[in-house]
């Protein structure tokens, strides 16, 4: 049984290198015509590179892999086998489009010197290609290993990880950019976590209902001819009078929460009901087809 559960973990799929690929293009593209043009740091190993390229004309494709090393050395006493495939893939690609998009004219964008806005974009861009990046199982170095270990070990969500490492560098890079530069830097970090987080959340998001209630098997009914979707009743006890009793759990729509609230209140105004957002949803009616209902003029 654990030999099987340890090839099913370093089991790699093509879709992964393939995403890791286009997810540091992304980032990559983002560094060299948005970051580097417009005087705006980075964080991370990525944000050493770009003090190394302002002090001493280094270009950053090269000591992306130089200052990465030492990381990746790090990785391989801590990560898995699969993870280090992963993450020397995704620096290399993170290099090698760092080296591409320095060497494309035309491609940097008319941003009118709105530091603003090139702090959002920045943030944007490479927020949402990282966040494919680690999504599919791979880093692009540097802070990202040091996040991913924080992710697996302590459970700590990747983006504020980075965040935190970011600000650090950040101060760091006052050697090369001043005070209002670095304010647009920081918003850039703040973005670049924040699209991490929305990309790493899942294929959909929905709402979960707990609801305690003495009519529970009506609203049980009610919510799956309505609705069609699927309910679940787990047995519960009081704290303080410790009755035993059933507590309806089931998850829906963002779009039926409203409908689904109206439906709890006809049937027993008095029930406590609790709403959650979640952050990730699998299963039929979110992440494939659920059945349709039928028609009006369907007929069997």
């Amino acid at each position: 049984m654990s030999n099987t559960i340890e090839k099913n973990h370093l089991n790699m799929r093509p879709i992964d290198f393939i995403v890791i690929a286009l997810g540091t293009a992304a980032y990559g593209f983002g560094l060299a015509n948005i970051n580097i043009p417009n005087s705006l740091a980075e964080g991370g190993v990525t944000g050493l590179t770009l003090i190394a390229r302002a002090l001493f004309h280094i270009d950053p494709a090269y000591t992306t892999l130089i200052f990465n090393l030492p990381l990746i050395l790090l990785g391989m006493k801590l990560l898995t086998r699969r993870d280090i495939i992963y993450t020397i893939w995704g620096i290399v690609n993170l290099s090698f489009w760092i080296w591409v998009w320095q060497r494309i004219p035309g491609l940097t964008p008319n941003l009118e010197h709105d530091m603003f806005v090139s702090a959002l974009l920045a943030g944007a861009i490479g927020g949402i290609g990282s966040g494919f990046v680690y999504r599919f199982g791979g880093t692009t170095g540097g802070a990202d290993i040091v996040a991913r270990i924080f992710e697996q070990r302590f459970h700590v969500p990747m983006g504020r990880t980075l965040f935190m490492i970011d600000a650090g560098v950040l101060t760091l890079s006052l050697v090369y950019i001043n005070i209002p530069q670095m304010v647009y830097t920081l918003i850039a970090a703040f973005v670049f976590a924040q699209m991490v987080n929305f990309t790493q959340q899942g294929s959909y998001t929905a709402r979960a209902f707990m609801i305690f209630s003495q009519e529970n098997e009506a609203i049980s009914q009610a919510i799956m001819s309505e609705f069609e979707r699927g309910t679940t009743l787990l047995h519960a006890e009081g704290g303080y009078s410790h009755d035993y009793n059933k507590v309806l759990y089931t998850v829906v729509d963002p779009s039926e929460m409203h409908k689904v609230r109206q439906l709890i209140h006809e049937i027993d105004p008095k029930a406590f009901v609790t709403i959650v957002n979640t952050s990730e949803t699998l299963g039929e009616g979110f992440t494939y087809l659920k059945p349709k209902k039928k028609s009006l003029f369907q007929f069997k």
